[in-house]
């Protein structure tokens, strides 16, 4: 999903920064690039709460993203953030425009925060190449006896989801071998998108999606990441699998339980603005923990 700048600045801004926990059991990491979409900037609408330090405020990156959690807890003297909302694979090598209103720019390739020197990479990317996000909002209906999201994608028996899940792998192949070209030394680990939509018939009219399309919807990231899993598999980089331990908590759940937001542009963890369907920061704070647990093993 691609952040206009405009309506960061129009939400109000309040939040809590967060940090995980010092681990002194990790080994030493000296350079650490994040890359990624706005799974991994942990994108949010809170203008307080968006950092421009290292990419344009149109990508809504998180000062507090599970990335930086990391970078904190793990005492690493040199950070880079590349991540941003509304990203795909093919912005590793290019800019991506960002900011169509009040602070119109672009964010240059992700790859170009990599060195020869970059110890420790994380990446999480795919979900916009497939076009899922996108996908989220045409499944909105008043009725839920309708399911505009099926209606769309499945069309005479074939899944256009599904073959853009297996269209977009050797994409995101190529964007870890990228990485491996670049900074061939560094420990390499790719996240999944944790269980934000979840095949339980939803909870309508809450988040207007009919049951049968959020099962569709949460079918279809299952799909999204095994894609990854694979792709991690057979390029020889860890895989850190933040979907498994993220049930029970998705964006149907009460405030304080669940680790994604609905619909509705607001949040209570930290009260503010949300972005639909993204991690809030108990999210953000769940993916730092397993990023964390992952290095530390």
């Amino acid at each position: 999903m691609r952040i206009t700048p405009a309506l960061v600045a129009a939400c109000a801004a309040i939040g809590t920064v967060l940090t995980a926990p010092h681990s002194s059991a990790a080994p030493g990491y000296d350079e650490y690039v994040a890359l990624g979409d706005s799974w991994a900037a942990d994108a949010t609408l809170a203008a307080a709460l968006v950092t421009t330090e290292f990419v344009p405020a149109g990508c809504a990156q998180r000062i507090d993203n599970y990335s930086r959690q990391v970078a904190a807890a793990l005492d690493i003297p040199t950070f880079r953030d590349a991540a941003c909302a509304g990203a795909v694979t093919a912005d590793m090598l290019v800019d991506q425009p960002v900011g169509r209103d009040l602070w119109p720019g672009a964010n240059t390739p992700q790859f170009d925060r990599l060195t020869p020197t970059t110890d420790l990479v994380t990446v999480l990317i795919g979900g916009n190449d497939v076009g899922l996000a996108a996908a989220v909002r045409g499944c909105v209906t008043v009725d839920p006896a309708v399911s505009p999201c099926q209606r769309t994608w499945v069309v005479d028996g074939v899944d256009r989801m599904s073959r853009n899940i297996a269209a977009a792998e050797p994409h995101v192949t190529a964007a870890i071998e990228g990485i491996r070209l670049r900074s061939p030394d560094a420990r390499v680990l790719m996240l999944d998108y944790f269980e934000g939509v979840a095949a339980n018939g939803g909870c309508f009219p809450t988040i207007p999606i009919s049951p049968t399309d959020v099962d569709w919807l949460a079918a279809k990231l299952v799909e999204l990441d095994a894609m990854l899993a694979r792709v991690a598999r057979r390029t020889g980089v860890e895989f850190v699998d933040t979907y498994a331990g993220s049930a029970g908590h998705d964006a149907c759940q009460a405030p304080g339980v669940r680790w994604a937001e609905g619909l509705v542009p607001y949040t209570s963890d930290p009260p503010g603005p949300a972005l639909p369907f993204h991690p809030n920061q108990l999210g953000v704070n769940y993916q730092a923990r397993t990023v964390i647990s992952a290095l530390t093993a």
